[in-house]
């Protein structure tokens, strides 16, 4: 790798002459390559780019670089994130992937088992493609969970347009973050969208497939989980729909039959996942606050079943809410829903 033979040195490596890069092991046509882009680069204004975009740049050498993603052989050298990584939760992901025409069905199961990930504190990693890509990003953030989008692009290039919304959505709810391994400015060329599929892979502990035809870029992406030494899912459907081919054949070659969420924590070993990461929860300060958090849970619960169950007045349950929020106790994750914080 560049950086190990000029020690982790960044400029050294970016200004080396052609006898400089060839001592460190190029062949010729990467140094012609490298030399080139080079020449119609200015690295100033990228990194301007990069920081009124918000865009952080963490290569695989850095202690935020996700540790599933660094395991696999192919892993990219370069991660481009805006939003928010967080290495141990993050750490205990599953993708989810499917086909973009979706049916109701693909879309039921879909939107049970990303609900069951989220409220079970795993990341849902996905592809902000559209059917079951967005459908599990959306139910995620919905459940209050985190989910990873990894794009085929750049980060200034949200494809398909259509979910410039949802992208900004998980960037700004602080419960997720969009990724990719490509620079600012590159277009999502059909190339690329493998190459994205085994960061999917990379970063989860395991892919499930909702629902699939015959020829879906999930199963490559499934076929990467299998290189990748990751656990496969898939959940059954009608023989004669046409979502069930794909996943239907990955059953037959050996991927797990799912039909709940459990299924899926039990394979893993992920019931426990709180256990495994060192957090600091907020204890109540009053006796308000002592009375409202037993009442919460990771299901959603509106401000008047609060004031029911509490028999405390409406002005002391709006004013503790509020206050427990802001310590990170709880989150409302729709108006006047809440649900305890991660």
């Amino acid at each position: 790798m560049l950086l190990d033979y000029f020690h982790d040195d960044v400029a050294a490596a970016w200004n080396a002459n052609w006898k400089e890069l060839a001592q460190a092991g190029l062949d010729q046509s990467i140094i012609d390559s490298f030399i080139r882009q080079r020449a119609s680069s200015n690295p100033q204004r990228e990194l301007e780019k990069l920081e009124r975009l918000r865009v952080q740049v963490i290569t695989i050498r850095d202690n935020a670089y996700p540790s599933l993603l660094k395991e696999i052989s192919n892993a990219p050298t370069v991660l481009y994130v805006a939003g928010t990584l967080k290495k141990e939760e993050d750490s205990f992901a599953l993708g989810i992937v499917g086909t973009r025409k979706v049916s109701a069905y693909g879309r039921q199961v879909t939107e049970q088992f990303a609900r069951g990930l989220a409220q079970g504190n795993v990341t849902v990693v996905s592809g902000l493609a559209h059917g079951i890509d967005a459908i599990a990003h959306t139910t995620a953030l919905d459940a209050g969970g985190r989910t990873i989008a990894v794009m085929a692009s750049g980060l200034d290039i949200i494809y398909p347009s259509e979910n410039t919304g949802l992208a900004r959505r998980i960037v700004e709810s602080g419960q997720g973050a969009l990724l990719t391994e490509f620079p600012l400015g590159v277009k999502p060329d059909s190339k690329n969208f493998p190459a994205r599929n085994r960061i999917i892979s990379g970063l989860s502990q395991g892919i499930l497939v909702t629902e699939a035809p015959k020829q879906s870029g999930a199963l490559i992406t499934a076929n990467f989980a299998l290189e990748h030494g990751r656990e496969v899912f898939a959940v059954p459907n009608g023989i004669y729909a046409m979502g069930s081919v794909g996943v239907n054949k990955l059953i037959q070659d050996g991927a797990h039959l799912v039909t709940d969420v459990q299924d899926i924590l039990m394979s893993l070993n992920l019931f426990m996942i709180p256990e495994h990461i060192e957090m600091q929860v907020a204890l109540p300060d009053n006796e308000e606050e002592g009375a409202l958090l037993p009442l919460l849970s990771h299901d959603p619960l509106h401000i008047d079943e609060i004031i029911r169950i509490s028999e405390l007045p409406t002005m002391t349950v709006t004013s503790t809410l509020m206050m427990m929020e802001m310590k990170g106790m709880i989150k409302q994750i729709s108006p006047m829903q809440y649900i305890l914080a991660r």
